[in-house]
């Protein structure tokens, strides 16, 4: 659960012929993780589907204040946090106390937005430790199981200019807690490969 935030609601399920992991948000923010450790030399592949039911009109990635997303796939990384700015390691410091653990040193996110381009990298505003990458915009396959596979190394460096350190966390977000609405998804298996 992220600090001040109320929780949205994950539960595993059978949907169209698979198991899925159903995400329902009534202005809420929260993901479902799960801890992993890949050191750099073995990152390969991540594959993931998702499904959206329906977009938030007043979304978009791209902005702080209505920055949320009906799916989020995210990746998290290791990393030397000696070079990180004295502004960041002084909020990741304040994320710490907040949530009682330390953020990742980076933060890869594949999301669907209303209207940002697909493919488009986008920098968040608050952290320059987290990068997002879209992969789908607007509402022409709302409804459709969306299939994708990732090259994690390219990814990561197209985003941060960098090569990336261990994969340390993986997780599925949906969240409409910047606009006040409501969203709902599905997320398939996510393989690391």
């Amino acid at each position: 659960m992220l600090p001040g935030k109320t929780a949205t609601a994950y539960s595993p399920g059978y949907v169209d012929g698979r198991w899925a992991i159903h995400a329902k948000s009534e202005r809420s923010a929260s993901m479902y993780r799960r801890s992993v450790r890949i050191e750099p030399g073995q990152l390969g592949h991540v594959s993931f589907s998702w499904k959206a039911a329906s977009l938030m009109p007043d979304a978009d990635v791209r902005e702080s204040e209505s920055g949320d997303a009906v799916v989020r796939v995210m990746l998290a990384f290791d990393g030397d946090s000696s070079r990180l700015s004295a502004r960041t390691r002084m909020m990741f410091d304040l994320m710490h106390s907040l949530s009682g653990e330390a953020p990742p040193f980076a933060t890869l996110m594949y999301v669907w937005d209303s209207r940002a381009e697909v493919d488009t990298v986008v920098l968040n505003r608050r952290s320059d430790r987290i990068r997002k990458i879209v992969l789908e915009s607007g509402p022409r396959h709302l409804g459709q199981w969306r299939s994708y596979e990732r090259d994690v190394r390219a990814d990561y460096r197209r985003a941060f200019g960098e090569d990336p350190g261990a994969l340390i966390g993986v997780a599925v977000m949906t969240d409409s807690d910047n606009t006040q609405s409501r969203a709902e998804a599905w997320y398939g298996e996510i393989r690391l490969h």
